[in-house]
């Protein structure tokens, strides 16, 4: 699997743990081990030109993902196909002022943004009632696996 992993924020940012957090869900998703991913960590000025690119929004969001061949999860028996999965721009910024809303650590809300980014990636949403509480469950069970304990719950969408 390659995981390509940059801070370009200026804020800290474990690194390890995003690249860690990443095999970790595409391992538990039977996501082909030859399949490419970026995640890319920027400031608020850079994320608030790409919302107003991409989602005509004004201002910084916590994270968007851009999907690239469309893979879905696989099975044990069957893992997805090879290819790649596209790119995950996390803004650090807005991860602090959303933990600090949900009373948990920056770096437990940029896991989160992480988490929700590659289920996005993976086809999962959130528009609907029964989208939304089955990638948000999912979304849970695999951070809190990750982290050995109980995860955060998200802030915002």
């Amino acid at each position: 699997m390659t995981v390509e992993v940059v801070n370009e924020s200026g804020s800290p940012v474990d690194e390890d743990a995003l690249l860690a957090l990443t095999r970790s869900v595409l391992a538990s998703l039977h996501v082909h081990p030859g399949a490419e991913l970026s995640v890319v960590c920027v400031d608020e000025a850079a994320m608030a030109e790409l919302h107003q690119e991409w989602m005509d929004l004004p201002d910084a969001t916590d994270v968007m993902s851009f999907p690239m061949d469309e893979l879905r999860p696989g099975t044990e028996d069957s893992p997805s196909p090879e290819g790649l999965l596209g790119d995950i721009v996390i803004c650090p910024q807005v991860a602090a002022v959303q933990a600090a809303r949900g009373g948990h650590s920056t770096h437990d809300e940029i896991l989160l943004l992480l988490t929700h980014g590659l289920l996005h990636l993976l086809g999962f949403d959130h528009e609907e009632d029964e989208e939304r509480a089955e990638m948000f469950s999912l979304q849970h069970r695999l951070l809190s696996e990750f982290l050995g304990r109980d995860a955060p719950n998200p802030t915002e969408d």
